[in-house]
């Protein structure tokens, strides 16, 4: 009953949930998905050791570990792609330290001939 006496109507409620009539905020939530960045396949520098320095065809074996890393690479296996191109990059380093030694041997050689 009001004041006057006369009988009151319930009065429909005005919470409907998180849609802003509520009072509070309506919750947005945002995903990120953050990827791995993709493990490297070192194929310039194998095309390089293969090319200019192929000493004990270790350019020949880090190109084909390249090679083998990239088709890992694009078919998703990450774990593969990961393996082979680490070997890679440790034939294409001694590769690469032994041409350098050969090639400084050579210039001391060349320069030190009477």
């Amino acid at each position: 009953m009001n004041l006057e006496g006369y009988p009151t109507a319930p009065v429909p409620s005005q919470e409907r949930g998180n849609d802003g009539f509520s009072g509070q905020p309506a919750v947005q939530y945002t995903a990120v998905n953050i990827t791995a960045e993709p493990p490297s396949d070192y194929i310039i520098w194998s095309l390089c050791c293969f090319v200019y320095c192929n000493p004990f065809c270790l350019g020949l074996a880090a190109l084909i570990h390249s090679i083998k890393a990239r088709d890992r690479k694009v078919a998703g296996d990450l774990e593969g792609a990961k393996q082979y191109g680490s070997t890679a990059r440790t034939l294409n380093i001694w590769a690469t330290v032994i041409a350098s030694i050969t090639f400084l041997i050579l210039i001391i050689l060349f320069t030190t001939k009477h």
